[in-house]
């Protein structure tokens, strides 16, 4: 089974996929460090040192990720001070950020069903009601789409906008 691809899609010889926003999202969020830093800051971390304790990471490679997740525009640097101490930076997620959450729980739901021997350690629940959240696809309509059910065109603006 496969997603169906429509006109020149169909050829998978006859084209390449350029500007694949899979390719350009990788880029900036493909690593183990880059990842595991976005799960920290959607559970709250938010100074340095406390992303380098918590992912198991040196100082140089936490810093060159906060770096490039910042520059990317998916978290902040805000100023702190603490009391005597020079003023530092704590790092948030902006909106980009946070959009990449059903990325984040799409790997973590992923790992429960496949790498956890049926048990995971952790559930993923809605604050408010205690019910079990995951991610799905589904259609603007609300229809739950599998990959058989999901067709790729090439983006007609795009196209233009390309010329």
């Amino acid at each position: 089974m496969s997603a169906v691809l429509e006109g020149t899609l169909r050829d998978l010889t006859a084209w390449k996929p350029d500007g694949c926003s899979i390719v350009k999202a990788l880029d900036i969020v493909g690593t183990r460090s880059a990842i595991l830093i976005l799960r920290e800051a959607m559970y709250g971390t938010t100074r340095f040192d406390g992303f380098a304790a918590r992912i198991g990471i040196t100082d140089a490679a936490a810093a060159a990720a906060l770096r490039k997740l910042t520059a990317a525009g998916l978290l902040a640097k805000r100023p702190y001070r603490e009391e005597g101490k020079r003023t530092r930076h704590e790092y948030v997620l902006t909106e980009m950020g946070r959009d990449l959450l059903p990325v984040v729980v799409g790997l973590w739901q992923w790992g429960d069903k496949y790498l956890q021997g049926g048990v995971p350690p952790l559930e993923r629940v809605e604050d408010a009601t205690g019910e079990p959240v995951h991610v799905e696809l589904r259609s603007a309509s609300g229809s739950e789409v599998g990959l058989e059910g999901m067709r790729v065109r090439v983006n007609e603006k795009w196209r233009r906008a390309k010329r």
